[in-house]
């Protein structure tokens, strides 16, 4: 017991842990001592906000976490969902914010090799990659340097290990300038017939330790996350994990393979807080107690403490606890692929963790009070918004130069409607986002159905491993989505928005929406203001997933997204709460994109929601104003525009169909001529005190803007007016020979006329444009 603490540590060694004071005590009064060195690290990982969720388990409570597809909900590594016909969708998303702050290549990278792990982890192959990022202004040359280290570590890890980046999604904005954002999602198709769990069992079983070595590499990363960005952010490099994805491609093989054999009775990924965590988490909520000797670990440096030994988070590792008498088998296996497996320790009757070292008890700790008995804040809402949403809420349009069919005038020049759309146009938030998907490899697996930049969501076959492409029809959609302009201004609102439009991008590609993981990306919950805006897009999220019928079955809280200025003034990011969204795609030949697809086909507009200049894009890029309210969400319309666009895909009458979003009704119409080269003419009706600008550019919830061929008109509008009432209009007819985009108003005045070909060139370089200022 030599190694057990008796000396209390400094105030300076304990908040450098990330402890309280208060926390500290509460530590000793666990212990009945004060701890050692490795102990104090190790609950300074795990009473980390990253792994402990200190300041959100009271408000992740709310959301809904059951249904009828739903195996497997929040507390493992993934959440898993019945498909149907055997098949079973595991999927997860996770944050790497910081560390991709300080080291962008590595901090990505690990980022996807992290999520995939979580994956595989439950006994599914991974399928797909999807993610979720922001970023700051790409005029600022540091920015430019983290969006290109960023984008180069998530193809590079994806690409080598041979899983498909298919979609997500990509903001710019000054409030991620310094913090940005990186949320990397990830979906496996079940191929063990149990799923995987990582709760330990069995007394006296074997605690196996594979795949890479530990190293010193992503120290205290944990603690790291939960912790603001500060100008000496970059000493803490070592915080930051090196990733080996053709190792890990071995691991994803190794452990599917294991898991077959029937003798692996837990699995645990080895990601935030490394072995403390996993043997935690796993002596936690199996109910036992788990003991480990670091002196069989197979470490790539020398003379490692058990502090750095328990606080590594060196990639590529898993801890196994194996059924006794099997553990040869499941080593030999990890051989055959040149991985490291080592019998490391064994579950133990009592409920702690004890960690040996050199002969020497190096640490011990109750399991629960690691994993689940850890504190928790439920700090005081604000009893009504801070200054800045209150004085925000007040701005109305009126404020704004009055306009005419021409266009406006934008601080003291005058600006065609025309000029606007191309302006938005080439804004990197809605500019094509080709320079970063093409150096992704979007069809490894062959099985990405509609390809990035093509659809509202991302569509992948269903394939078992032994199965024929021919003979599978089934196909998961994925999404990842978050306005997070719409947030900031209102958390509530914004947070329900989320939500629906995550759904709606699945339905935009006949995708029935059927579970959530969610990303919570937001500044410190210590502040008042940061903890209103959690607390309210906490809420806007359970009601808008209980709306939608998409429980959540698992995700990431990532707080703490803040950056200090050189005068010590914390900049928190735009609260982020990001929505990953999977759907069920019967049949995958039954599905369509967002660009028109035949000359002639008519195109409508379904929903008839009033559209709103606030928290839009065109107000923030335009005016420079980032005020107003954002769009609210009417579930009933919501809903039955989203079942019809999915029973008009299903049926074959609709084309294509596109979702309104960033830009309006004027950027969803454009974007749809784009992807094939073909025009529209199309009249918009204006109500008389309706400004051109909210017609044009104004956002709005629940609009889906579709095309139809011309024979199935007919059908399709007897089914609109039986099932949509008056939510919809005939708006126009796509156009090639004209090759143009033309808006008119219902009384053919026209607003926009601007060739397909301009509308191409400005979208399509906006961004490398930019990178090589």
């Amino acid at each position: 017991m030599s190694e057990i603490g008796s000396t209390p540590f400094s105030a300076e060694e304990i908040a450098a842990e990330g402890i309280k004071p208060e926390e500290y005590q509460e530590i000793v009064n666990r212990l009945g001592r004060h701890p050692n060195k490795a102990e104090l690290g190790m609950f300074g990982v795990m009473w980390s906000e990253h792994c402990c969720y200190k300041n959100s388990r009271p408000l992740l409570s709310q959301f809904p976490t059951t249904g009828d597809r739903v195996l497997v909900g929040p507390g493992e590594n993934a959440g898993v969902v019945d498909l149907g016909n055997g098949l079973r969708l595991a999927f997860k998303i996770e944050s790497h914010n910081h560390p991709s702050a300080v080291e962008p290549f590595q901090g990505a990278a690990t980022g996807v090799g992290g999520i995939l792990r979580d994956i595989f982890t439950m006994g599914a192959r991974p399928i797909a990659i999807l993610n979720s990022l922001r970023f700051g202004n790409l005029e600022d040359a540091r920015t430019r340097r983290i969006f290109q280290g960023v984008v180069e570590g998530i193809s590079h890890y994806g690409n080598c290990i041979g899983v498909p980046t298919v979609g997500g999604e990509i903001y710019f904005d000054r409030a991620y300038t310094g913090n940005p954002l990186v949320n990397a999602m990830a979906l496996g198709l079940m191929e063990t017939d149990e799923i995987v769990k990582s709760g330990a069992s069995g007394i006296g079983n074997p605690v196996l330790y594979v795949g890479s070595t530990t190293g010193r590499d992503g120290m205290g990363g944990a603690s790291f996350a939960s912790s603001e960005l500060t100008d000496n952010s970059m000493d803490d490099r070592p915080a930051v994990q090196v990733g080996d994805p053709f190792l890990e491609k071995s691991l994803v093989e190794a452990c599917l393979e294991a898991f077959k054999t029937g003798a692996v009775i837990a699995a645990q990924d080895m990601g935030a807080a490394g072995l403390t965590c996993s043997t935690s988490e796993m002596a936690d909520k199996g109910g036992v107690g788990i003991e480990l000797d670091l002196d069989k670990i197979p470490a790539r440096e020398a003379g490692m403490t058990p502090y750095e030994y328990l606080l590594s988070e060196s990639q590529e590792r898993m801890l196994f606890v194996a059924d006794k008498g099997r553990e040869q088998e499941l080593i030999d296996i990890f051989h055959r692929w040149g991985l490291h497996a080592v019998v490391a320790g064994s579950v133990i009757e009592e409920p702690v963790v004890r960690i040996l070292f050199e002969g020497n008890i190096a640490a011990e700790v109750t399991a629960t009070a690691l994993a689940d008995d850890t504190p928790i804040y439920k700090r005081e809402l604000l009893k009504e918004p801070p200054a800045y949403a209150k004085e925000a809420a007040k701005w109305t349009p009126d404020s704004l130069p009055g306009c005419d069919y021409q266009g406006i005038d934008v601080k003291g020049t005058y600006k065609t409607w025309k000029e606007i759309l191309l302006q938005l146009l080439d804004t990197p938030t809605i500019a094509s986002k080709k320079w970063v998907y093409s150096q992704y490899d979007h069809q490894v697996q062959n099985n990405t159905i509609l390809l990035p930049g093509g659809a509202d969501a991302a569509v992948i076959r269903v394939r078992p491993i032994d199965a024929k492409p021919e003979d599978c029809n089934t196909g998961v959609a994925a999404t990842t989505d978050c306005n997070p302009r719409y947030v900031y201004l209102d958390p509530y609102e914004g947070a329900k928005a989320a939500v629906a439009e995550a759904a709606r991008n699945l339905s935009c590609v006949g995708a029935e929406p059927i579970a959530v993981t969610d990303n919570l990306n937001f500044g410190s919950p210590e502040k008042p203001v940061g903890y209103w805006q959690l607390a309210n897009a906490c809420l806007g999220v359970a009601d808008g997933c209980r709306e939608m019928s998409t429980p959540v079955t698992g995700g990431n809280v990532s707080l703490y997204n803040e950056t200090v200025d050189s005068q010590g003034n914390p900049q928190p990011i735009y609260p982020t709460p990001v929505i990953g969204m999977v759907g069920l795609v019967p049949d995958i030949s039954k599905i369509c994109g967002q660009s028109w697809t035949k000359e002639g086909d008519v195109i409508y507009l379904l929903g008839n929601a009033i559209a709103t200049l606030g928290a839009s894009e065109y107000l923030a890029a335009i005016h420079d104003t980032v005020a107003g309210k954002p769009p609210q969400v009417d579930f009933e319309l919501e809903k039955s525009v989203q079942a019809v666009c999915r029973h008009g895909i299903r049926e074959g009458w609709i084309k294509s169909a596109h979702d309104l979003a960033e830009g309006g009704l004027s950027v969803a119409l454009a974007e749809s001529c784009i992807g094939n080269n073909l025009g529209a003419t199309v009249n918009i009706p204006v109500a008389d005190s309706q400004r051109l600008d909210e017609l044009l550019f104004g956002e709005v919830a629940g609009q889906i803007v579709v095309s139809v061929s011309t024979e199935m008109v007919d059908t399709w509008e007897a089914y609109l007016e039986s099932n949509l009432n008056n939510s919809w209009l005939k708006i126009g007819t796509v156009d090639k020979s004209q090759s143009e985009l033309n808006i008119l108003t219902n009384d053919n005045l026209s607003l926009i006329n601007v060739k397909i070909e301009e509308l191409v060139t400005t979208w399509s370089q906006a961004i490398e444009t930019r990178l090589i200022l």
